[in-house]
């Protein structure tokens, strides 16, 4: 049963089916070819022509328009102050759960709002960038809490977007490598007035530590949430470890090098420990109470396709 919190935060949201979404972009062309989102797909995420065309089309249009528009009332209030256009890079959230997908949708993102005409200059950053470095990690006890809000260095990331929304003409984020599981030292996203920054990462909408705080939320102009049934991101996290496990775990240099050799039975009792010690009480914990503080959540089915989109009324 909903509770009169959930009730009143769904009355916020226009619910739209897939049919329905699909019908707002009449006639666009799709610009990428089928290599194209094959390359910009993550490992077991479901994302093909029909994908692209029924549901990031009209979604790239739609955060284009917002885009635009808010670049154009920028215009506006620096005219009304008798200012300079000074308007600064538009920033879009993709939050979400472990292997929900998030990470493709932001790359596919950034190439589909690249083509629209307002918006050429797209840049990406991930939020794993602000992770302490492991040794810290390690130091502060955290190294089984990675990921969860703690393990970041929040003033940096708030730093990191406000420098954006300054309007400062190089921002540099820190460097993540998946593969060694750490930062690394000295190699950075460097970002420079692009007209769009886009923002992925799982705790983006968690709300300030305190209420003097800035939360990282506020400097977002708007924010997408990729939510789905636990069961079935559960089953697409074992299904991605397995995946990882014959290709870039087999590579010498990969932090998860451990794992290359073992069965599948002791693999998917692996997976299954990180999600259930780890990844799930995240979740709960703290990125799923973020869901109502997007703009906009895009349903995912069990086959990882897009169902049904809410958008938040103006």
């Amino acid at each position: 049963m909903a509770t009169e919190d959930t009730a009143m935060s769904d009355s916020l949201y226009r619910e739209i089916d897939r049919a329905d979404w699909a019908r707002l972009a009449p006639g666009v062309p799709n610009p990428l070819t089928e290599t194209e989102i094959v390359q910009l797909r993550g490992i077991g995420d479901r994302l093909d022509l029909a994908e692209v065309r029924e549901v990031y089309l009209p979604l790239s249009r739609l955060l284009s328009a917002y885009a635009e528009n808010t670049k154009r009332l920028g215009a506006e209030t620096a005219a009304f102050l008798g200012e300079p256009d000074s308007t600064t890079p538009f920033v879009v959230a993709v939050a979400g759960s472990v292997a929900v997908g998030k990470s493709t949708i932001a790359r596919l993102l950034r190439e589909l709002m690249s083509r629209w005409p307002g918006t050429p200059r797209v840049e990406l950053v991930t939020t794993d960038g602000f992770l302490y470095p492991n040794a810290e990690l390690e130091r502060r006890g955290l190294m089984e809490r990675k990921g969860f809000p703690e393990s970041y260095d929040r003033r940096a990331m708030v730093s990191f977007l406000s420098a954006v929304k300054s309007g400062a003409a190089e921002v540099r984020a820190p460097f993540y490598s998946h593969m060694r599981y750490d930062i690394i030292p000295d190699a950075y996203v460097t970002v420079r007035r692009p007209d769009v920054v886009i923002v992925e990462g799982l705790n983006v909408l968690a709300p300030p530590p305190s209420p003097h705080d800035v939360a990282v939320s506020d400097l977002f102009d708007f924010s997408i949430y990729v939510d789905a049934d636990v069961d079935h991101i559960e089953s697409w996290f074992v299904n991605r470890f397995l995946a990882l496990r014959e290709s870039a775990f087999s590579n010498p240099k990969s932090f998860f090098r451990v794992f290359a050799d073992i069965s599948d039975d002791e693999a998917v009792s692996q997976a299954l420990g990180f999600w259930r010690d780890i990844n799930l009480p995240n979740l709960r914990e703290n990125v799923e109470p973020t869901r109502h503080r997007a703009q906009l959540v895009l349903n995912k089915a069990a086959d990882h396709t897009v169902s049904s989109v809410r958008l938040r009324k103006l």
